[in-house]
């Protein structure tokens, strides 16, 4: 894959999205259990946007931004009007190592500033390798809580908040 193409999410792209989410949820059990209405599950409640990877007519990932949950919003003590929300991030599994989930972030993160307001994400415990993207990427840890629903493994879901990395002036970014 020499260029990855971001551009905003289309109707006409909701069944490749699906697909490439079943490559997801087959290698690494995201989501936990598979949605009734997988197209549903990518549209979730107060979507502002998203946005999908692709080469050719092929989806290679997903992510969305939604409006911030006061409980996500208390986390990173900011209000949720100054916030927006990071959702279903994911790379197809055959997508995995080329970039692909860093450039879908750096745009979910280019329209957040573009609309000033600063981005922060939950990630449940088990997502290291998203983990791992949020941290190399500068993003702050700002709390964890125990959420009503159990992981694929049968644990209680442990949520993990973070927060985008404060501009150069220590302003967060996005806010301009």
């Amino acid at each position: 894959m020499d260029a990855i193409e971001i551009r905003r999410r289309r109707g006409a792209d909701m069944k490749a999205c699906i697909d490439a989410l079943a490559t997801v949820h087959e290698a690494d059990r995201y989501p936990a259990a598979w949605p009734a209405d997988p197209g549903n599950w990518l549209t979730p409640h107060g979507l502002l946007d998203a946005w999908v990877a692709v080469d050719g007519p092929t989806v290679l990932g997903h992510v969305a931004l939604t409006r911030t949950e006061d409980v996500l919003a208390k986390k990173a003590g900011l209000p949720a009007a100054e916030l927006a929300s990071v959702a279903r991030l994911f790379a197809r599994a055959g997508a995995r190592r080329r970039g692909v989930a860093g450039a879908l972030l750096d745009a979910v993160t280019a329209a957040a500033a573009a609309d000033g307001v600063r981005l922060v994400l939950e990630v449940e415990d088990g997502g290291t390798a998203a983990i791992a993207l949020y941290e190399r990427a500068g993003w702050r840890y700002v709390g964890s809580r125990t959420d009503d629903w159990t992981t694929a493994d049968g644990r209680p879901a442990r949520m993990h908040a973070y927060a985008a990395p404060a501009g150069p002036a220590g302003e967060p970014s996005g806010i301009r």
